[in-house]
Order: structure tokens, then sequence, then C-alpha cells
């Protein structure tokens, strides 16, 4: 039995994304992830305008009468949430952690998805696989992949997004819609990213706070690497530092975003400090007109 403060924390995230898939994101979500293609539904009578390419010539020859075959989207789909859960994750400077974040968009999605009537599975890794949990459909299951994603308690503190692709890559076999949601501290995935993006439809979600990109000044502070453990002490009251950490972090975002271009993966920045809803709605319009 969950403790009480868990089922609340929720279905809270359940009635604020449920409003919003209702409200805004399932007509995007529907417009912009297509089913697997086409399937038959019947045979009809030709009517001039028809594309004589559909034409059924067994049925035509039989009846005497042009026909036409007429088919309808496949529309369900499968689509893997991929949530990376190091402990670089547990990590927030204003109103909730860039886990808690991750669980906000993965529940968005995974409702989203429902409503159009598709599976949502999820992956949960660090430095290695934590937790998998195949594509199904229903409520019950999302409320139980938003339990996963806010309160599974993984083994790993690192990141391997590497490997947590290969490991898609081995046990995802129909072609599904992938959500990476990361804050992308790892490195040599690129390559298993690419194979799984040349079969699957696969969306890079970046999750980072304010804090990763700007400094205020402060004065000396203590931090520590949440992956690694290691120590720092930071002067903030340096103005040379501040404007080294800010470029180096827009650098860094920059060639991000570039290195997924290049292998032609869409790309979604979401600060824990500003609202996702933008972002998204930005991605799914975009997306829309580029398909």
């Amino acid at each position: 039995m969950l403790p009480a403060e868990v089922l609340k924390k929720i279905r809270r995230i359940e009635i604020r994304t449920k409003k919003l898939v209702n409200d805004v994101f399932s007509g995007e979500y529907h417009s912009t992830f297509k089913g697997q293609g086409m399937e038959f539904e019947e045979v009809r009578l030709y009517v001039p305008g028809d594309d004589i390419r559909l034409i059924d010539w067994n049925v035509t020859a039989r009846t005497g009468y042009p026909h036409i075959k007429k088919f309808k989207e496949e529309r369900e789909l499968s689509v893997v949430l991929l949530v990376d859960a190091s402990s670089s994750g547990r990590f927030g400077t204003r109103d909730r952690f860039k886990s808690e974040t991750a669980a906000e968009l993965g529940a968005l999605l995974a409702f989203s998805a429902i409503k159009n009537n598709d599976k949502v599975g999820l992956i949960i890794f660090t430095d290695k696989i934590e937790l998998y949990v195949p594509p199904k459909k229903g409520r019950a299951h999302v409320l139980r992949l938003i339990r996963e994603i806010l309160y599974f308690k993984p083994e790993g503190i690192g990141t391997d997004i590497g490997g947590a692709m290969e490991y898609f890559n081995r046990v995802i076999k129909r072609k599904s819609v992938v959500f990476l949601i990361s804050d992308f501290l790892s490195e040599n995935y690129h390559k298993p990213l690419q194979i799984a993006n040349r079969k699957h439809d696969v969306v890079a979600v970046k999750i980072s706070d304010p804090r990763e990109t700007t400094f205020e000044d402060v004065g000396l502070i203590e931090l520590e690497d949440a992956e690694t453990g290691e120590v720092y002490i930071i002067d903030t009251s340096s103005k040379e530092f501040r404007r080294e950490f800010a470029a180096r972090s827009e650098e860094d975002i920059s060639n991000l975003t570039h290195e997924f271009r290049l292998i032609d993966l869409d790309f979604i920045n979401i600060r824990t400090d500003q609202s996702y809803i933008v972002p998204l709605i930005n991605f799914f319009r975009k997306r829309e007109r580029k398909f």
C-alpha cells in the first residue's frame, strides 16, 4: 500500500496533466505522431475523381463495375518513455527537482498516448538498466508509470545513455515513438542513439535547472557532483567565472543541438524554472509542419 502523500502527489500530477491533455495536447499529439501505415478497410464502387491507382482489378473483373480499395490509417502506436534516473536528476533550485519535471512530462505524454488509444512503456536507467515496463494501455498502467518515475529507487548513480539505447534497441522490436528524457550528462551515446533513430522515432528531451547554466554572486559555495561525489569550492563573486560558466553552458546546448541535427533527431529543451507547455507545443507544431 502506497503512503497517502505519495498517492496525493500522483493524483495531483494526474489531474494537472490530464487537464492539459484534454485542453491542449491531445490534438497536437494526434497530428504529430502518425500511425504505422495504412490498413485495408473495404472495397467500394469507383466514383469520378477517385485515384485510379487504387482500383481493385480482381473485384472489377468479377463484378463488371470498377471498384477501388479504401484504406484507413493504422493509428495504434507504441510509445516508450526512456527516463534517466541518475543522481543528477535529484537536483532543483526552483519549484521542483529535474526528476519531478520528468515525471510530469512522462505523465503528459502517457495520457496523450492512451487518449489516442496508443500503448505506453517505460525504461528507467542510470549507469545500468533499472526497470523495464512493456507498453500497455489504460489509466492504471499510466499511474504506475508515474509512480515509478517519481519514486523508483535506483541502484546506480551515474548516467549511461549509450547502454540504455543499446538495451532499448534489443528489447523493442516494433517501431515506436521514443521520448529520451535526461539531462544528457553522459558520453559516447551518439552511435546507439543514431541506430535507434533509424528504426524508431526518437525525441530527445533535455531537462535542466537554471543553476546549471548561470550563477548569481553569492560568494564562496561548496558543490558536490551528485554522480561522482566530487566536491568543488566555487567563487561565485568572480565575474570571469560566472561569464565563462554561462558561455560554456551555452556552448554545450549548441553542441548538443548540432549533434542531434546531424542525425535528424528531434530535440526539446526544458527548464525546471519555466513552463514546459510552450516548448512542447512549439515542438508539436514544428514537427507537424515537417511531416
